[in-house]
């Protein structure tokens, strides 16, 4: 069997419109980290500090920790500006996406931690107490379902690395 039967084989256990919002919810997720990542890049004296510092919670303490460490700030901007940037392209693109997904996963899980939802924790401005879920556990399950379906091969450049 050569590597276009088996992709074929793949793809054909989905149907037009699970193939479609699979790879709507893959473009959707991308965008919303390649524009975050692209904000912090372009925008003059952006820094995580201010973020780190806001954070309440029960892991407040290390994420003020953080803050305190210039050298740590510099490099958490780096990674948070250029490491958004990066996935939100590898998803839109459907290239590297289960690796992709994972980073994302990893960046929505430190989100969620820095600003828990949960009742008697202070919430940052703009964000409200939802008790358990919150903007970064819905975008962390889409991301989930990313991770566990081929979405990169439907319409994306992981395509070119099916194999036989």
């Amino acid at each position: 069997m050569n590597s276009e039967n088996a992709l074929n084989r793949t793809l054909g256990r989905f149907s037009g419109a699970q193939k479609f919002f699979l790879t709507s919810l893959r473009v959707i997720v991308g965008w919303h980290f390649l524009y975050e990542g692209y904000v912090k890049i372009v925008a003059e004296g952006w820094s995580s500090a201010g973020y780190l510092n806001a954070a309440p919670g029960p892991f407040a303490g290390m994420f003020h920790a953080m803050a305190s460490l210039s050298w740590m700030v510099s490099v958490i901007d780096i990674i948070m500006a250029w490491g958004l940037t990066l996935v939100g392209i590898a998803l839109i693109l459907g290239l590297f996406t289960r690796l992709a997904s994972v980073a994302t996963a990893f960046f929505l899980i430190l989100f969620y931690f820095s600003n828990p939802p949960w009742i008697g924790v202070q919430s940052m401005a703009g964000e409200g107490s939802y008790m358990i879920v919150n903007k970064n556990l819905v975008e962390l399950a889409a991301v989930m379902v990313l991770l566990v379906f081929p979405s990169g091969i439907i319409w994306g450049l992981d395509r070119i690395f099916v194999k036989e």
